[in-house]
């Protein structure tokens, strides 16, 4: 009854002091720590997670039972941990600041009000979006294997740089081209930016997620992958079955037809660009533009 009756007067204590900024911190701190479990989720920082709160129970049973170089070597581990840390989940934390970099959050009034020809944008994202669609549907009937990546916010430059510059205006022609089986660019991308091909036999980052259907193939794994590590929406079209699929925040829209396919597209990708445009990133393009002048 003693340790009850101390248990309640210390609730009581804590209630009395307790602000109105008290409850904020509590309600920031559990969004947070909410957010945080769920990047984690199904990748491997959650097995990594697990493997830290092993060594966790390992040190206070070390302490407990007065093991002595046990307790001194997870010790010593746990000194150098923050280092430790940002080098085993540099992927994460990476994906965790380009999720946050495309929140609506960065794209507060702070950030945004500036338009920049976004009608003009439109026609031409259609235009390149109608084309896609009908090149997809040429390469299910033929079973041509293809991959294409639309760029939205996240600037795709690194994985550009990987293929071959192309700079042109997209057509059934020219994709067809690019994805013809004996090509040299076709096993790779291609990434459309700003309603053009930038460029083409780009290489992809693979997914990790194990719960992806076996039967998938490369292709599918890379086009994931993309969607996973940024805002990317990319049409895949399997080289086995003709299946056309969106790949799009880490998931997989299949066995889209024509109608569908660019239905989907036009949702996902002019809705974006008619937005108000990141201040960061009307400057980035602006300064892109003056040295394609140059």
């Amino acid at each position: 009854m003693g340790f009850l009756s101390s248990w309640m007067s210390t609730i009581g204590a804590i209630i009395k002091t307790f602000t109105f900024s008290d409850a904020v911190d509590i309600v920031l701190v559990a969004i947070i720590i909410y957010y945080l479990f769920k990047l984690l989720r199904q990748t491997r920082a959650a097995q990594l997670v697990k493997g830290l709160a092993v060594l966790v129970l390992a040190y206070a049973i070390s302490a407990i039972f007065d093991l002595t170089m046990v307790n001194v070597i997870l010790t010593t581990v746990f000194e150098f941990a923050v280092i430790i840390l940002v080098i085993v989940f540099q992927p994460e934390l990476r994906r965790m600041l380009e999720h946050l970099g495309r929140s609506n959050i960065s794209k507060g009034s702070l950030f945004s009000s500036i338009s920049n020809k976004n009608d003009d944008l439109s026609v031409i994202w259609s235009k390149a979006i109608n084309a896609v669609a009908d090149a997809a549907t040429v390469f299910s009937h033929s079973k041509t294997g293809a991959l294409i990546v639309f760029e939205r916010n996240t600037m795709l430059s690194e994985i550009a740089s990987s293929g071959t510059e192309i700079n042109s205006t997209p057509s059934v022609a020219l994709l067809g081209n690019l994805f013809f089986n004996k090509a040299p660019l076709h096993d790779g991308a291609c990434i459309i930016r700003d309603g053009k091909i930038l460029s083409a036999g780009c290489i992809l980052p693979l997914t990790d997620n194990n719960s992806l259907n076996s039967s998938l193939g490369t292709r599918h794994r890379a086009a994931v992958g993309m969607s996973e590590e940024s805002d990317a929406v990319v049409v895949v079209v399997s080289e086995e079955t003709g299946i056309v699929s969106i790949a799009v925040n880490g998931k997989l829209i299949r066995e889209l037809d024509r109608k569908e396919l660019a239905d989907k597209l036009t949702e996902l990708i002019i809705p974006a660009e008619n937005d108000k445009q990141d201040l960061f990133n009307v400057l980035f393009k602006n300064r892109k533009e003056k040295d394609n002048e140059k």
